[in-house]
C-alpha cells in the first residue's frame, strides 16, 4: 500500500512536470532560437543524468558497452533528443502552443501504424475506429486553430508538429526494442551524451547567441522538467506500483492541465476546437489502449 502511494506521488510529479513544458517551450522561444533551446536543454539533461549515474554508482556499466552498442546510442541520440526536439521546438515557434501540443500528443496513433509495419503486428479492425477518432481531433485542431491566431495556421508548422509525433513514435519503437537490454539510467545518459555532442558540434556552424539570462533559465527548465526529471520519477513510479495501468492513466491528465497553463501564463485564448480536438485525440488513444484487444508480438 505504501509503495503504491509513493508510486502515485512519483507519477503525479512527472505529470505535473510535463504539464508545464508546453508553456516553457514558448517562453524559451521568446528569448532564444529553437536550435539554442535544444542545445541548452540537452546539456542540462546530460548534467542531470550524470548526477543520477553518480548517485546510483553505475559508471561501470559504460565499460561493458561494445562498439556496436556505442553505435546504437549514437544513432538513438541523433533521433532523440536531436531530431525530435529540433522539429518539435520549431513547430512551437510557428504555431500557438494550444495547437502544437495536442498534435504532438497524437503520437500513439502513429505508433500503431509503425508497429504494424516494423514488428508485423496486424492492426485489429476496431483500432481503426480509435485512430479515426484521434485523427479527427487532429484535423479539428488544425482547421479550427487558426482562431487562436486570427488567421490561417502555417502549413509548415502543422507538418512539423505532425512530424514530431512521427519521430517520437519512431524513437519509442527503437528504444522499446532494447529497453530490457540496457539499464534505464545508462540509456538516458548515453543518448543525451551523444545529443549534447551533436548539438555542440553543430553550434560551431550555426549562429548561437546565448547571452540572455531568461533564455538560459527557460532552456534549463525545459531540459530539467521535459527531458530529465519527469522520466526519472515516472520510471520510479512504474517500478514501485503493482497497478501500472493506473500510472499510465494519470498521464492523460497532462495535456489538459497543460492547456490550462497555456491559457493562464501565455494568455492564449483556448478555442473550442482545441478542447474538443484534444478530447477526441485522447479518447481515441484510450479506446485503442483499453477497449481493443490486440495480439502480442513475440
Amino acid at each position: 500500500m505504501k509503495q503504491n502511494r509513493q508510486a502515485i506521488l512519483y507519477a503525479c510529479i512527472a505529470v505535473l512536470s510535463w504539464s508545464t513544458v508546453a508553456t516553457a517551450f514558448k517562453k524559451s522561444l521568446e528569448h532564444i532560437t529553437h536550435f539554442e533551446l535544444v542545445l541548452v536543454a540537452c546539456v542540462t539533461s546530460l548534467l542531470i543524468f550524470t548526477i543520477l549515474m553518480t548517485i546510483q554508482k553505475k559508471w561501470h556499466l559504460i565499460k561493458g558497452l561494445s562498439l556496436k552498442e556505442w553505435g546504437y546510442f549514437a544513432l538513438l541520440g541523433l533521433l532523440n533528443p536531436v531530431a525530435y526536439y529540433l522539429v518539435l521546438f520549431k513547430s512551437y515557434d510557428l504555431l500557438p502552443a494550444q495547437v502544437a501540443q495536442p498534435i504532438n500528443y497524437a503520437w500513439p496513433i502513429v505508433l500503431v501504424v509503425l508497429l504494424a509495419i516494423f514488428t508485423r503486428q496486424p492492426i485489429p479492425g476496431k483500432k481503426y475506429i480509435g485512430m479515426a477518432i484521434s485523427l479527427g481531433g487532429v484535423a479539428m485542431i488544425s482547421l479550427g486553430g487558426g482562431q487562436a491566431l486570427g488567421s490561417r495556421l502555417p502549413v509548415g508548422g502543422l507538418l512539423l508538429a505532425a512530424l514530431s509525433a512521427f519521430l517520437w513514435a519512431s524513437y519509442w519503437v527503437v528504444n522499446n526494442k532494447n529497453k530490457e537490454r540496457f539499464d534505464a539510467s545508462l540509456a538516458f545518459f548515453m543518448t543525451f551524451l551523444f545529443g549534447s555532442i551533436y548539438m555542440t558540434a553543430a553550434s560551431l556552424f550555426v549562429g548561437v547567441d546565448l547571452n540572455t539570462a531568461p533564455g538560459l533559465l527557460w532552456g534549463s527548465y525545459v531540459g530539467a522538467f521535459e527531458m530529465g526529471i519527469p522520466f526519472i520519477f515516472f520510471g520510479m513510479a512504474m517500478r514501485k506500483t503493482d497497478n501500472p495501468a493506473l500510472i499510465n492513466q494519470l498521464t492523460y491528465l497532462s495535456p489538459f492541465m497543460s492547456l490550462f497553463l497555456i491559457s493562464i501564463v501565455l494568455g492564449e485564448k483556448i478555442v473550442p476546437t482545441t478542447m474538443i480536438g484534444l478530447a477526441l485525440i485522447v479518447f481515441g488513444i484510450i479506446f485503442n489502449e483499453y477497449f481493443v484487444k490486440s495480439k502480442k508480438s513475440k
